[in-house]
């Protein structure tokens, strides 16, 4: 590192490589383009000497891709290589020109073999350059061929063929006499490797024993992947569970939301929230399960209560899972208008028990909608009258009282008539599929 350019000890980014290019573009020296990027200049002339692209031009013998010949364009040779059978075609027309001819010399370009090692900058039309191979900085290519690199590093096993050999040596003959990896791994630190790379050496195959000869291993399913959950990270800055407990919002009157998938045959989904003060349930059907499907129902539920007023005293704060269609925040706390309505936060990866108030309530709804149903006939309608009966079942916690009598006590008529309650009578709940068929 230059005792001039304080080193960041950063890998480069797409910006930084975005900067590089324009850099080249603009004809400056490495030097000039390290010091912007606090990297040493070997840094960037490594950068662009790795990920630079290859272009070949093949236009006619004159730009001949096997032909790197200085004398290509005026040479009339013929039969360099000395066939038996005479050929009349001129040698610079073919692959072996370069090979065979004494006169060969090979063509360069001083941007090409020195720095900055690549065409962007020059100022010579690419058109009536005489060099055949030209290399090009694209910012974006470098960045997938250095994540390519990335992957490809840390694949495989980072071991030779011999210590693999000592390491089953030690490991089959342990496992057939009933230990676990784990075992064998704290009776042999010269191992040198962990429990978790033991587990993975043995499940990728590069050991002779293998998940059979574990005692328990074979018994355990797969662990499910979850890919709907949020990819973009910035959207928990400052909505944690952690932000959550920390603002004292778990003090305050706050919703938890989530929603109910239709089974394979459906895009339709159930946006779900509840008020673990009362127990009151709500619910919305959405035609898909996206980001703008939600902000569309948020929009729906704030023109019912009349405004961003109204919609922020009933749903001040409300916590979710990290579920793709939560993944636009910022549309679901501001109103169509530019004005806060809620706050958004998150609970953490696999604790649903976060929000447990509103995972039982979903145990109701699947009495009346169980698991398996498709929810392509299902209706808006339907739904509010699973919310009603499931609202004016008597709750133990509410010493006998239901969640909407609560809610009479605790809202006004507006938002009861709003939020489209209805009573239902003790003797007429019905908590079973039958309830869609009345």
């Amino acid at each position: 590192m230059s005792k001039l350019i304080p080193g960041n000890n950063k890998h480069l980014t797409l910006e930084d490589r975005i900067y590089i290019e324009e850099s080249l573009n603009e004809d400056k020296s490495f030097r000039e383009i390290s010091k912007y990027l606090c990297k040493d200049p070997s840094t960037i002339s490594a950068e662009v000497l790795k990920n630079r692209i290859p272009n070949t031009w093949n236009r006619g013998s004159f730009n001949n891709p096997y032909n790197f010949c200085i004398h290509r364009f005026r040479c009339k040779k013929t039969n360099v290589c000395e066939k038996i059978v005479i050929c009349d075609t001129y040698c610079r027309s073919c692959h072996k020109c370069n090979s065979v001819c004494k006169r060969f010399e090979r063509e360069t370009c001083r941007r090409i073999e020195k720095a900055p090692y690549v065409c962007n900058g020059c100022d010579k039309p690419r058109n009536r350059c005489p060099v055949s191979t030209k290399y090009n900085y694209d910012a974006k290519a470098a960045q997938r061929m250095y994540e390519d690199r990335l992957v490809s590093a840390r694949e495989g096993i980072s071991l030779t063929r011999k210590q693999l050999h000592e390491l089953d040596a030690t490991v089959k003959p342990l496992i057939q006499q009933g230990q676990s990896p784990y075992m064998i791994i704290a009776s042999h630190p010269e191992l040198n490797i962990s429990v978790s790379t033991l587990y993975n050496y043995i499940d990728q195959g590069v050991l002779l024993t293998r998940n059979i000869d574990l005692k328990r291993k074979v018994k355990f399913k797969p662990r499910k992947a979850h890919k709907t959950q949020i990819t973009n990270r910035d959207v928990f800055i400052g909505r944690t569970y952690k932000d959550f407990l920390d603002s004292h919002a778990n003090e305050e009157p706050f919703w938890e939301m989530d929603t109910v998938e239709s089974a394979k045959g459906s895009g339709k989904c159930i946006l779900t929230f509840y008020f673990p003060d009362i127990e009151l349930f709500y619910a919305r059907l959405l035609q898909r399960k996206t980001a703008n499907a939600v902000k569309d129902a948020f929009n729906l539920i704030q023109e019912r209560m009349g405004g961003e007023y109204d919609f922020i005293c009933l749903f001040p704060i409300i916590l979710t899972d990290r579920g793709v269609e939560f993944g636009d925040p910022d549309s679901l706390e501001t109103s169509p208008g530019g004005t806060v309505r809620t706050s958004i936060y998150y609970c953490d990866p696999m604790r649903s028990n976060q929000k447990a108030g509103v995972e039982n309530i979903h145990t109701m709804l699947r009495m009346i909608i169980p698991k398996g149903t498709v929810f392509t006939d299902l209706t808006q309608w339907q739904i509010r009258k699973c919310v009603d009966h499931i609202n004016s079942s008597p709750r133990k916690t509410l010493n006998g009282s239901t969640p909407y009598l609560e809610a009479s006590k605790r809202y006004s008529k507006d938002v009861i008539n709003a939020l489209q309650l209805r009573y239902v009578a003790p003797d007429d709940v019905v908590l079973t599929p039958k309830l869609l068929k009345l």
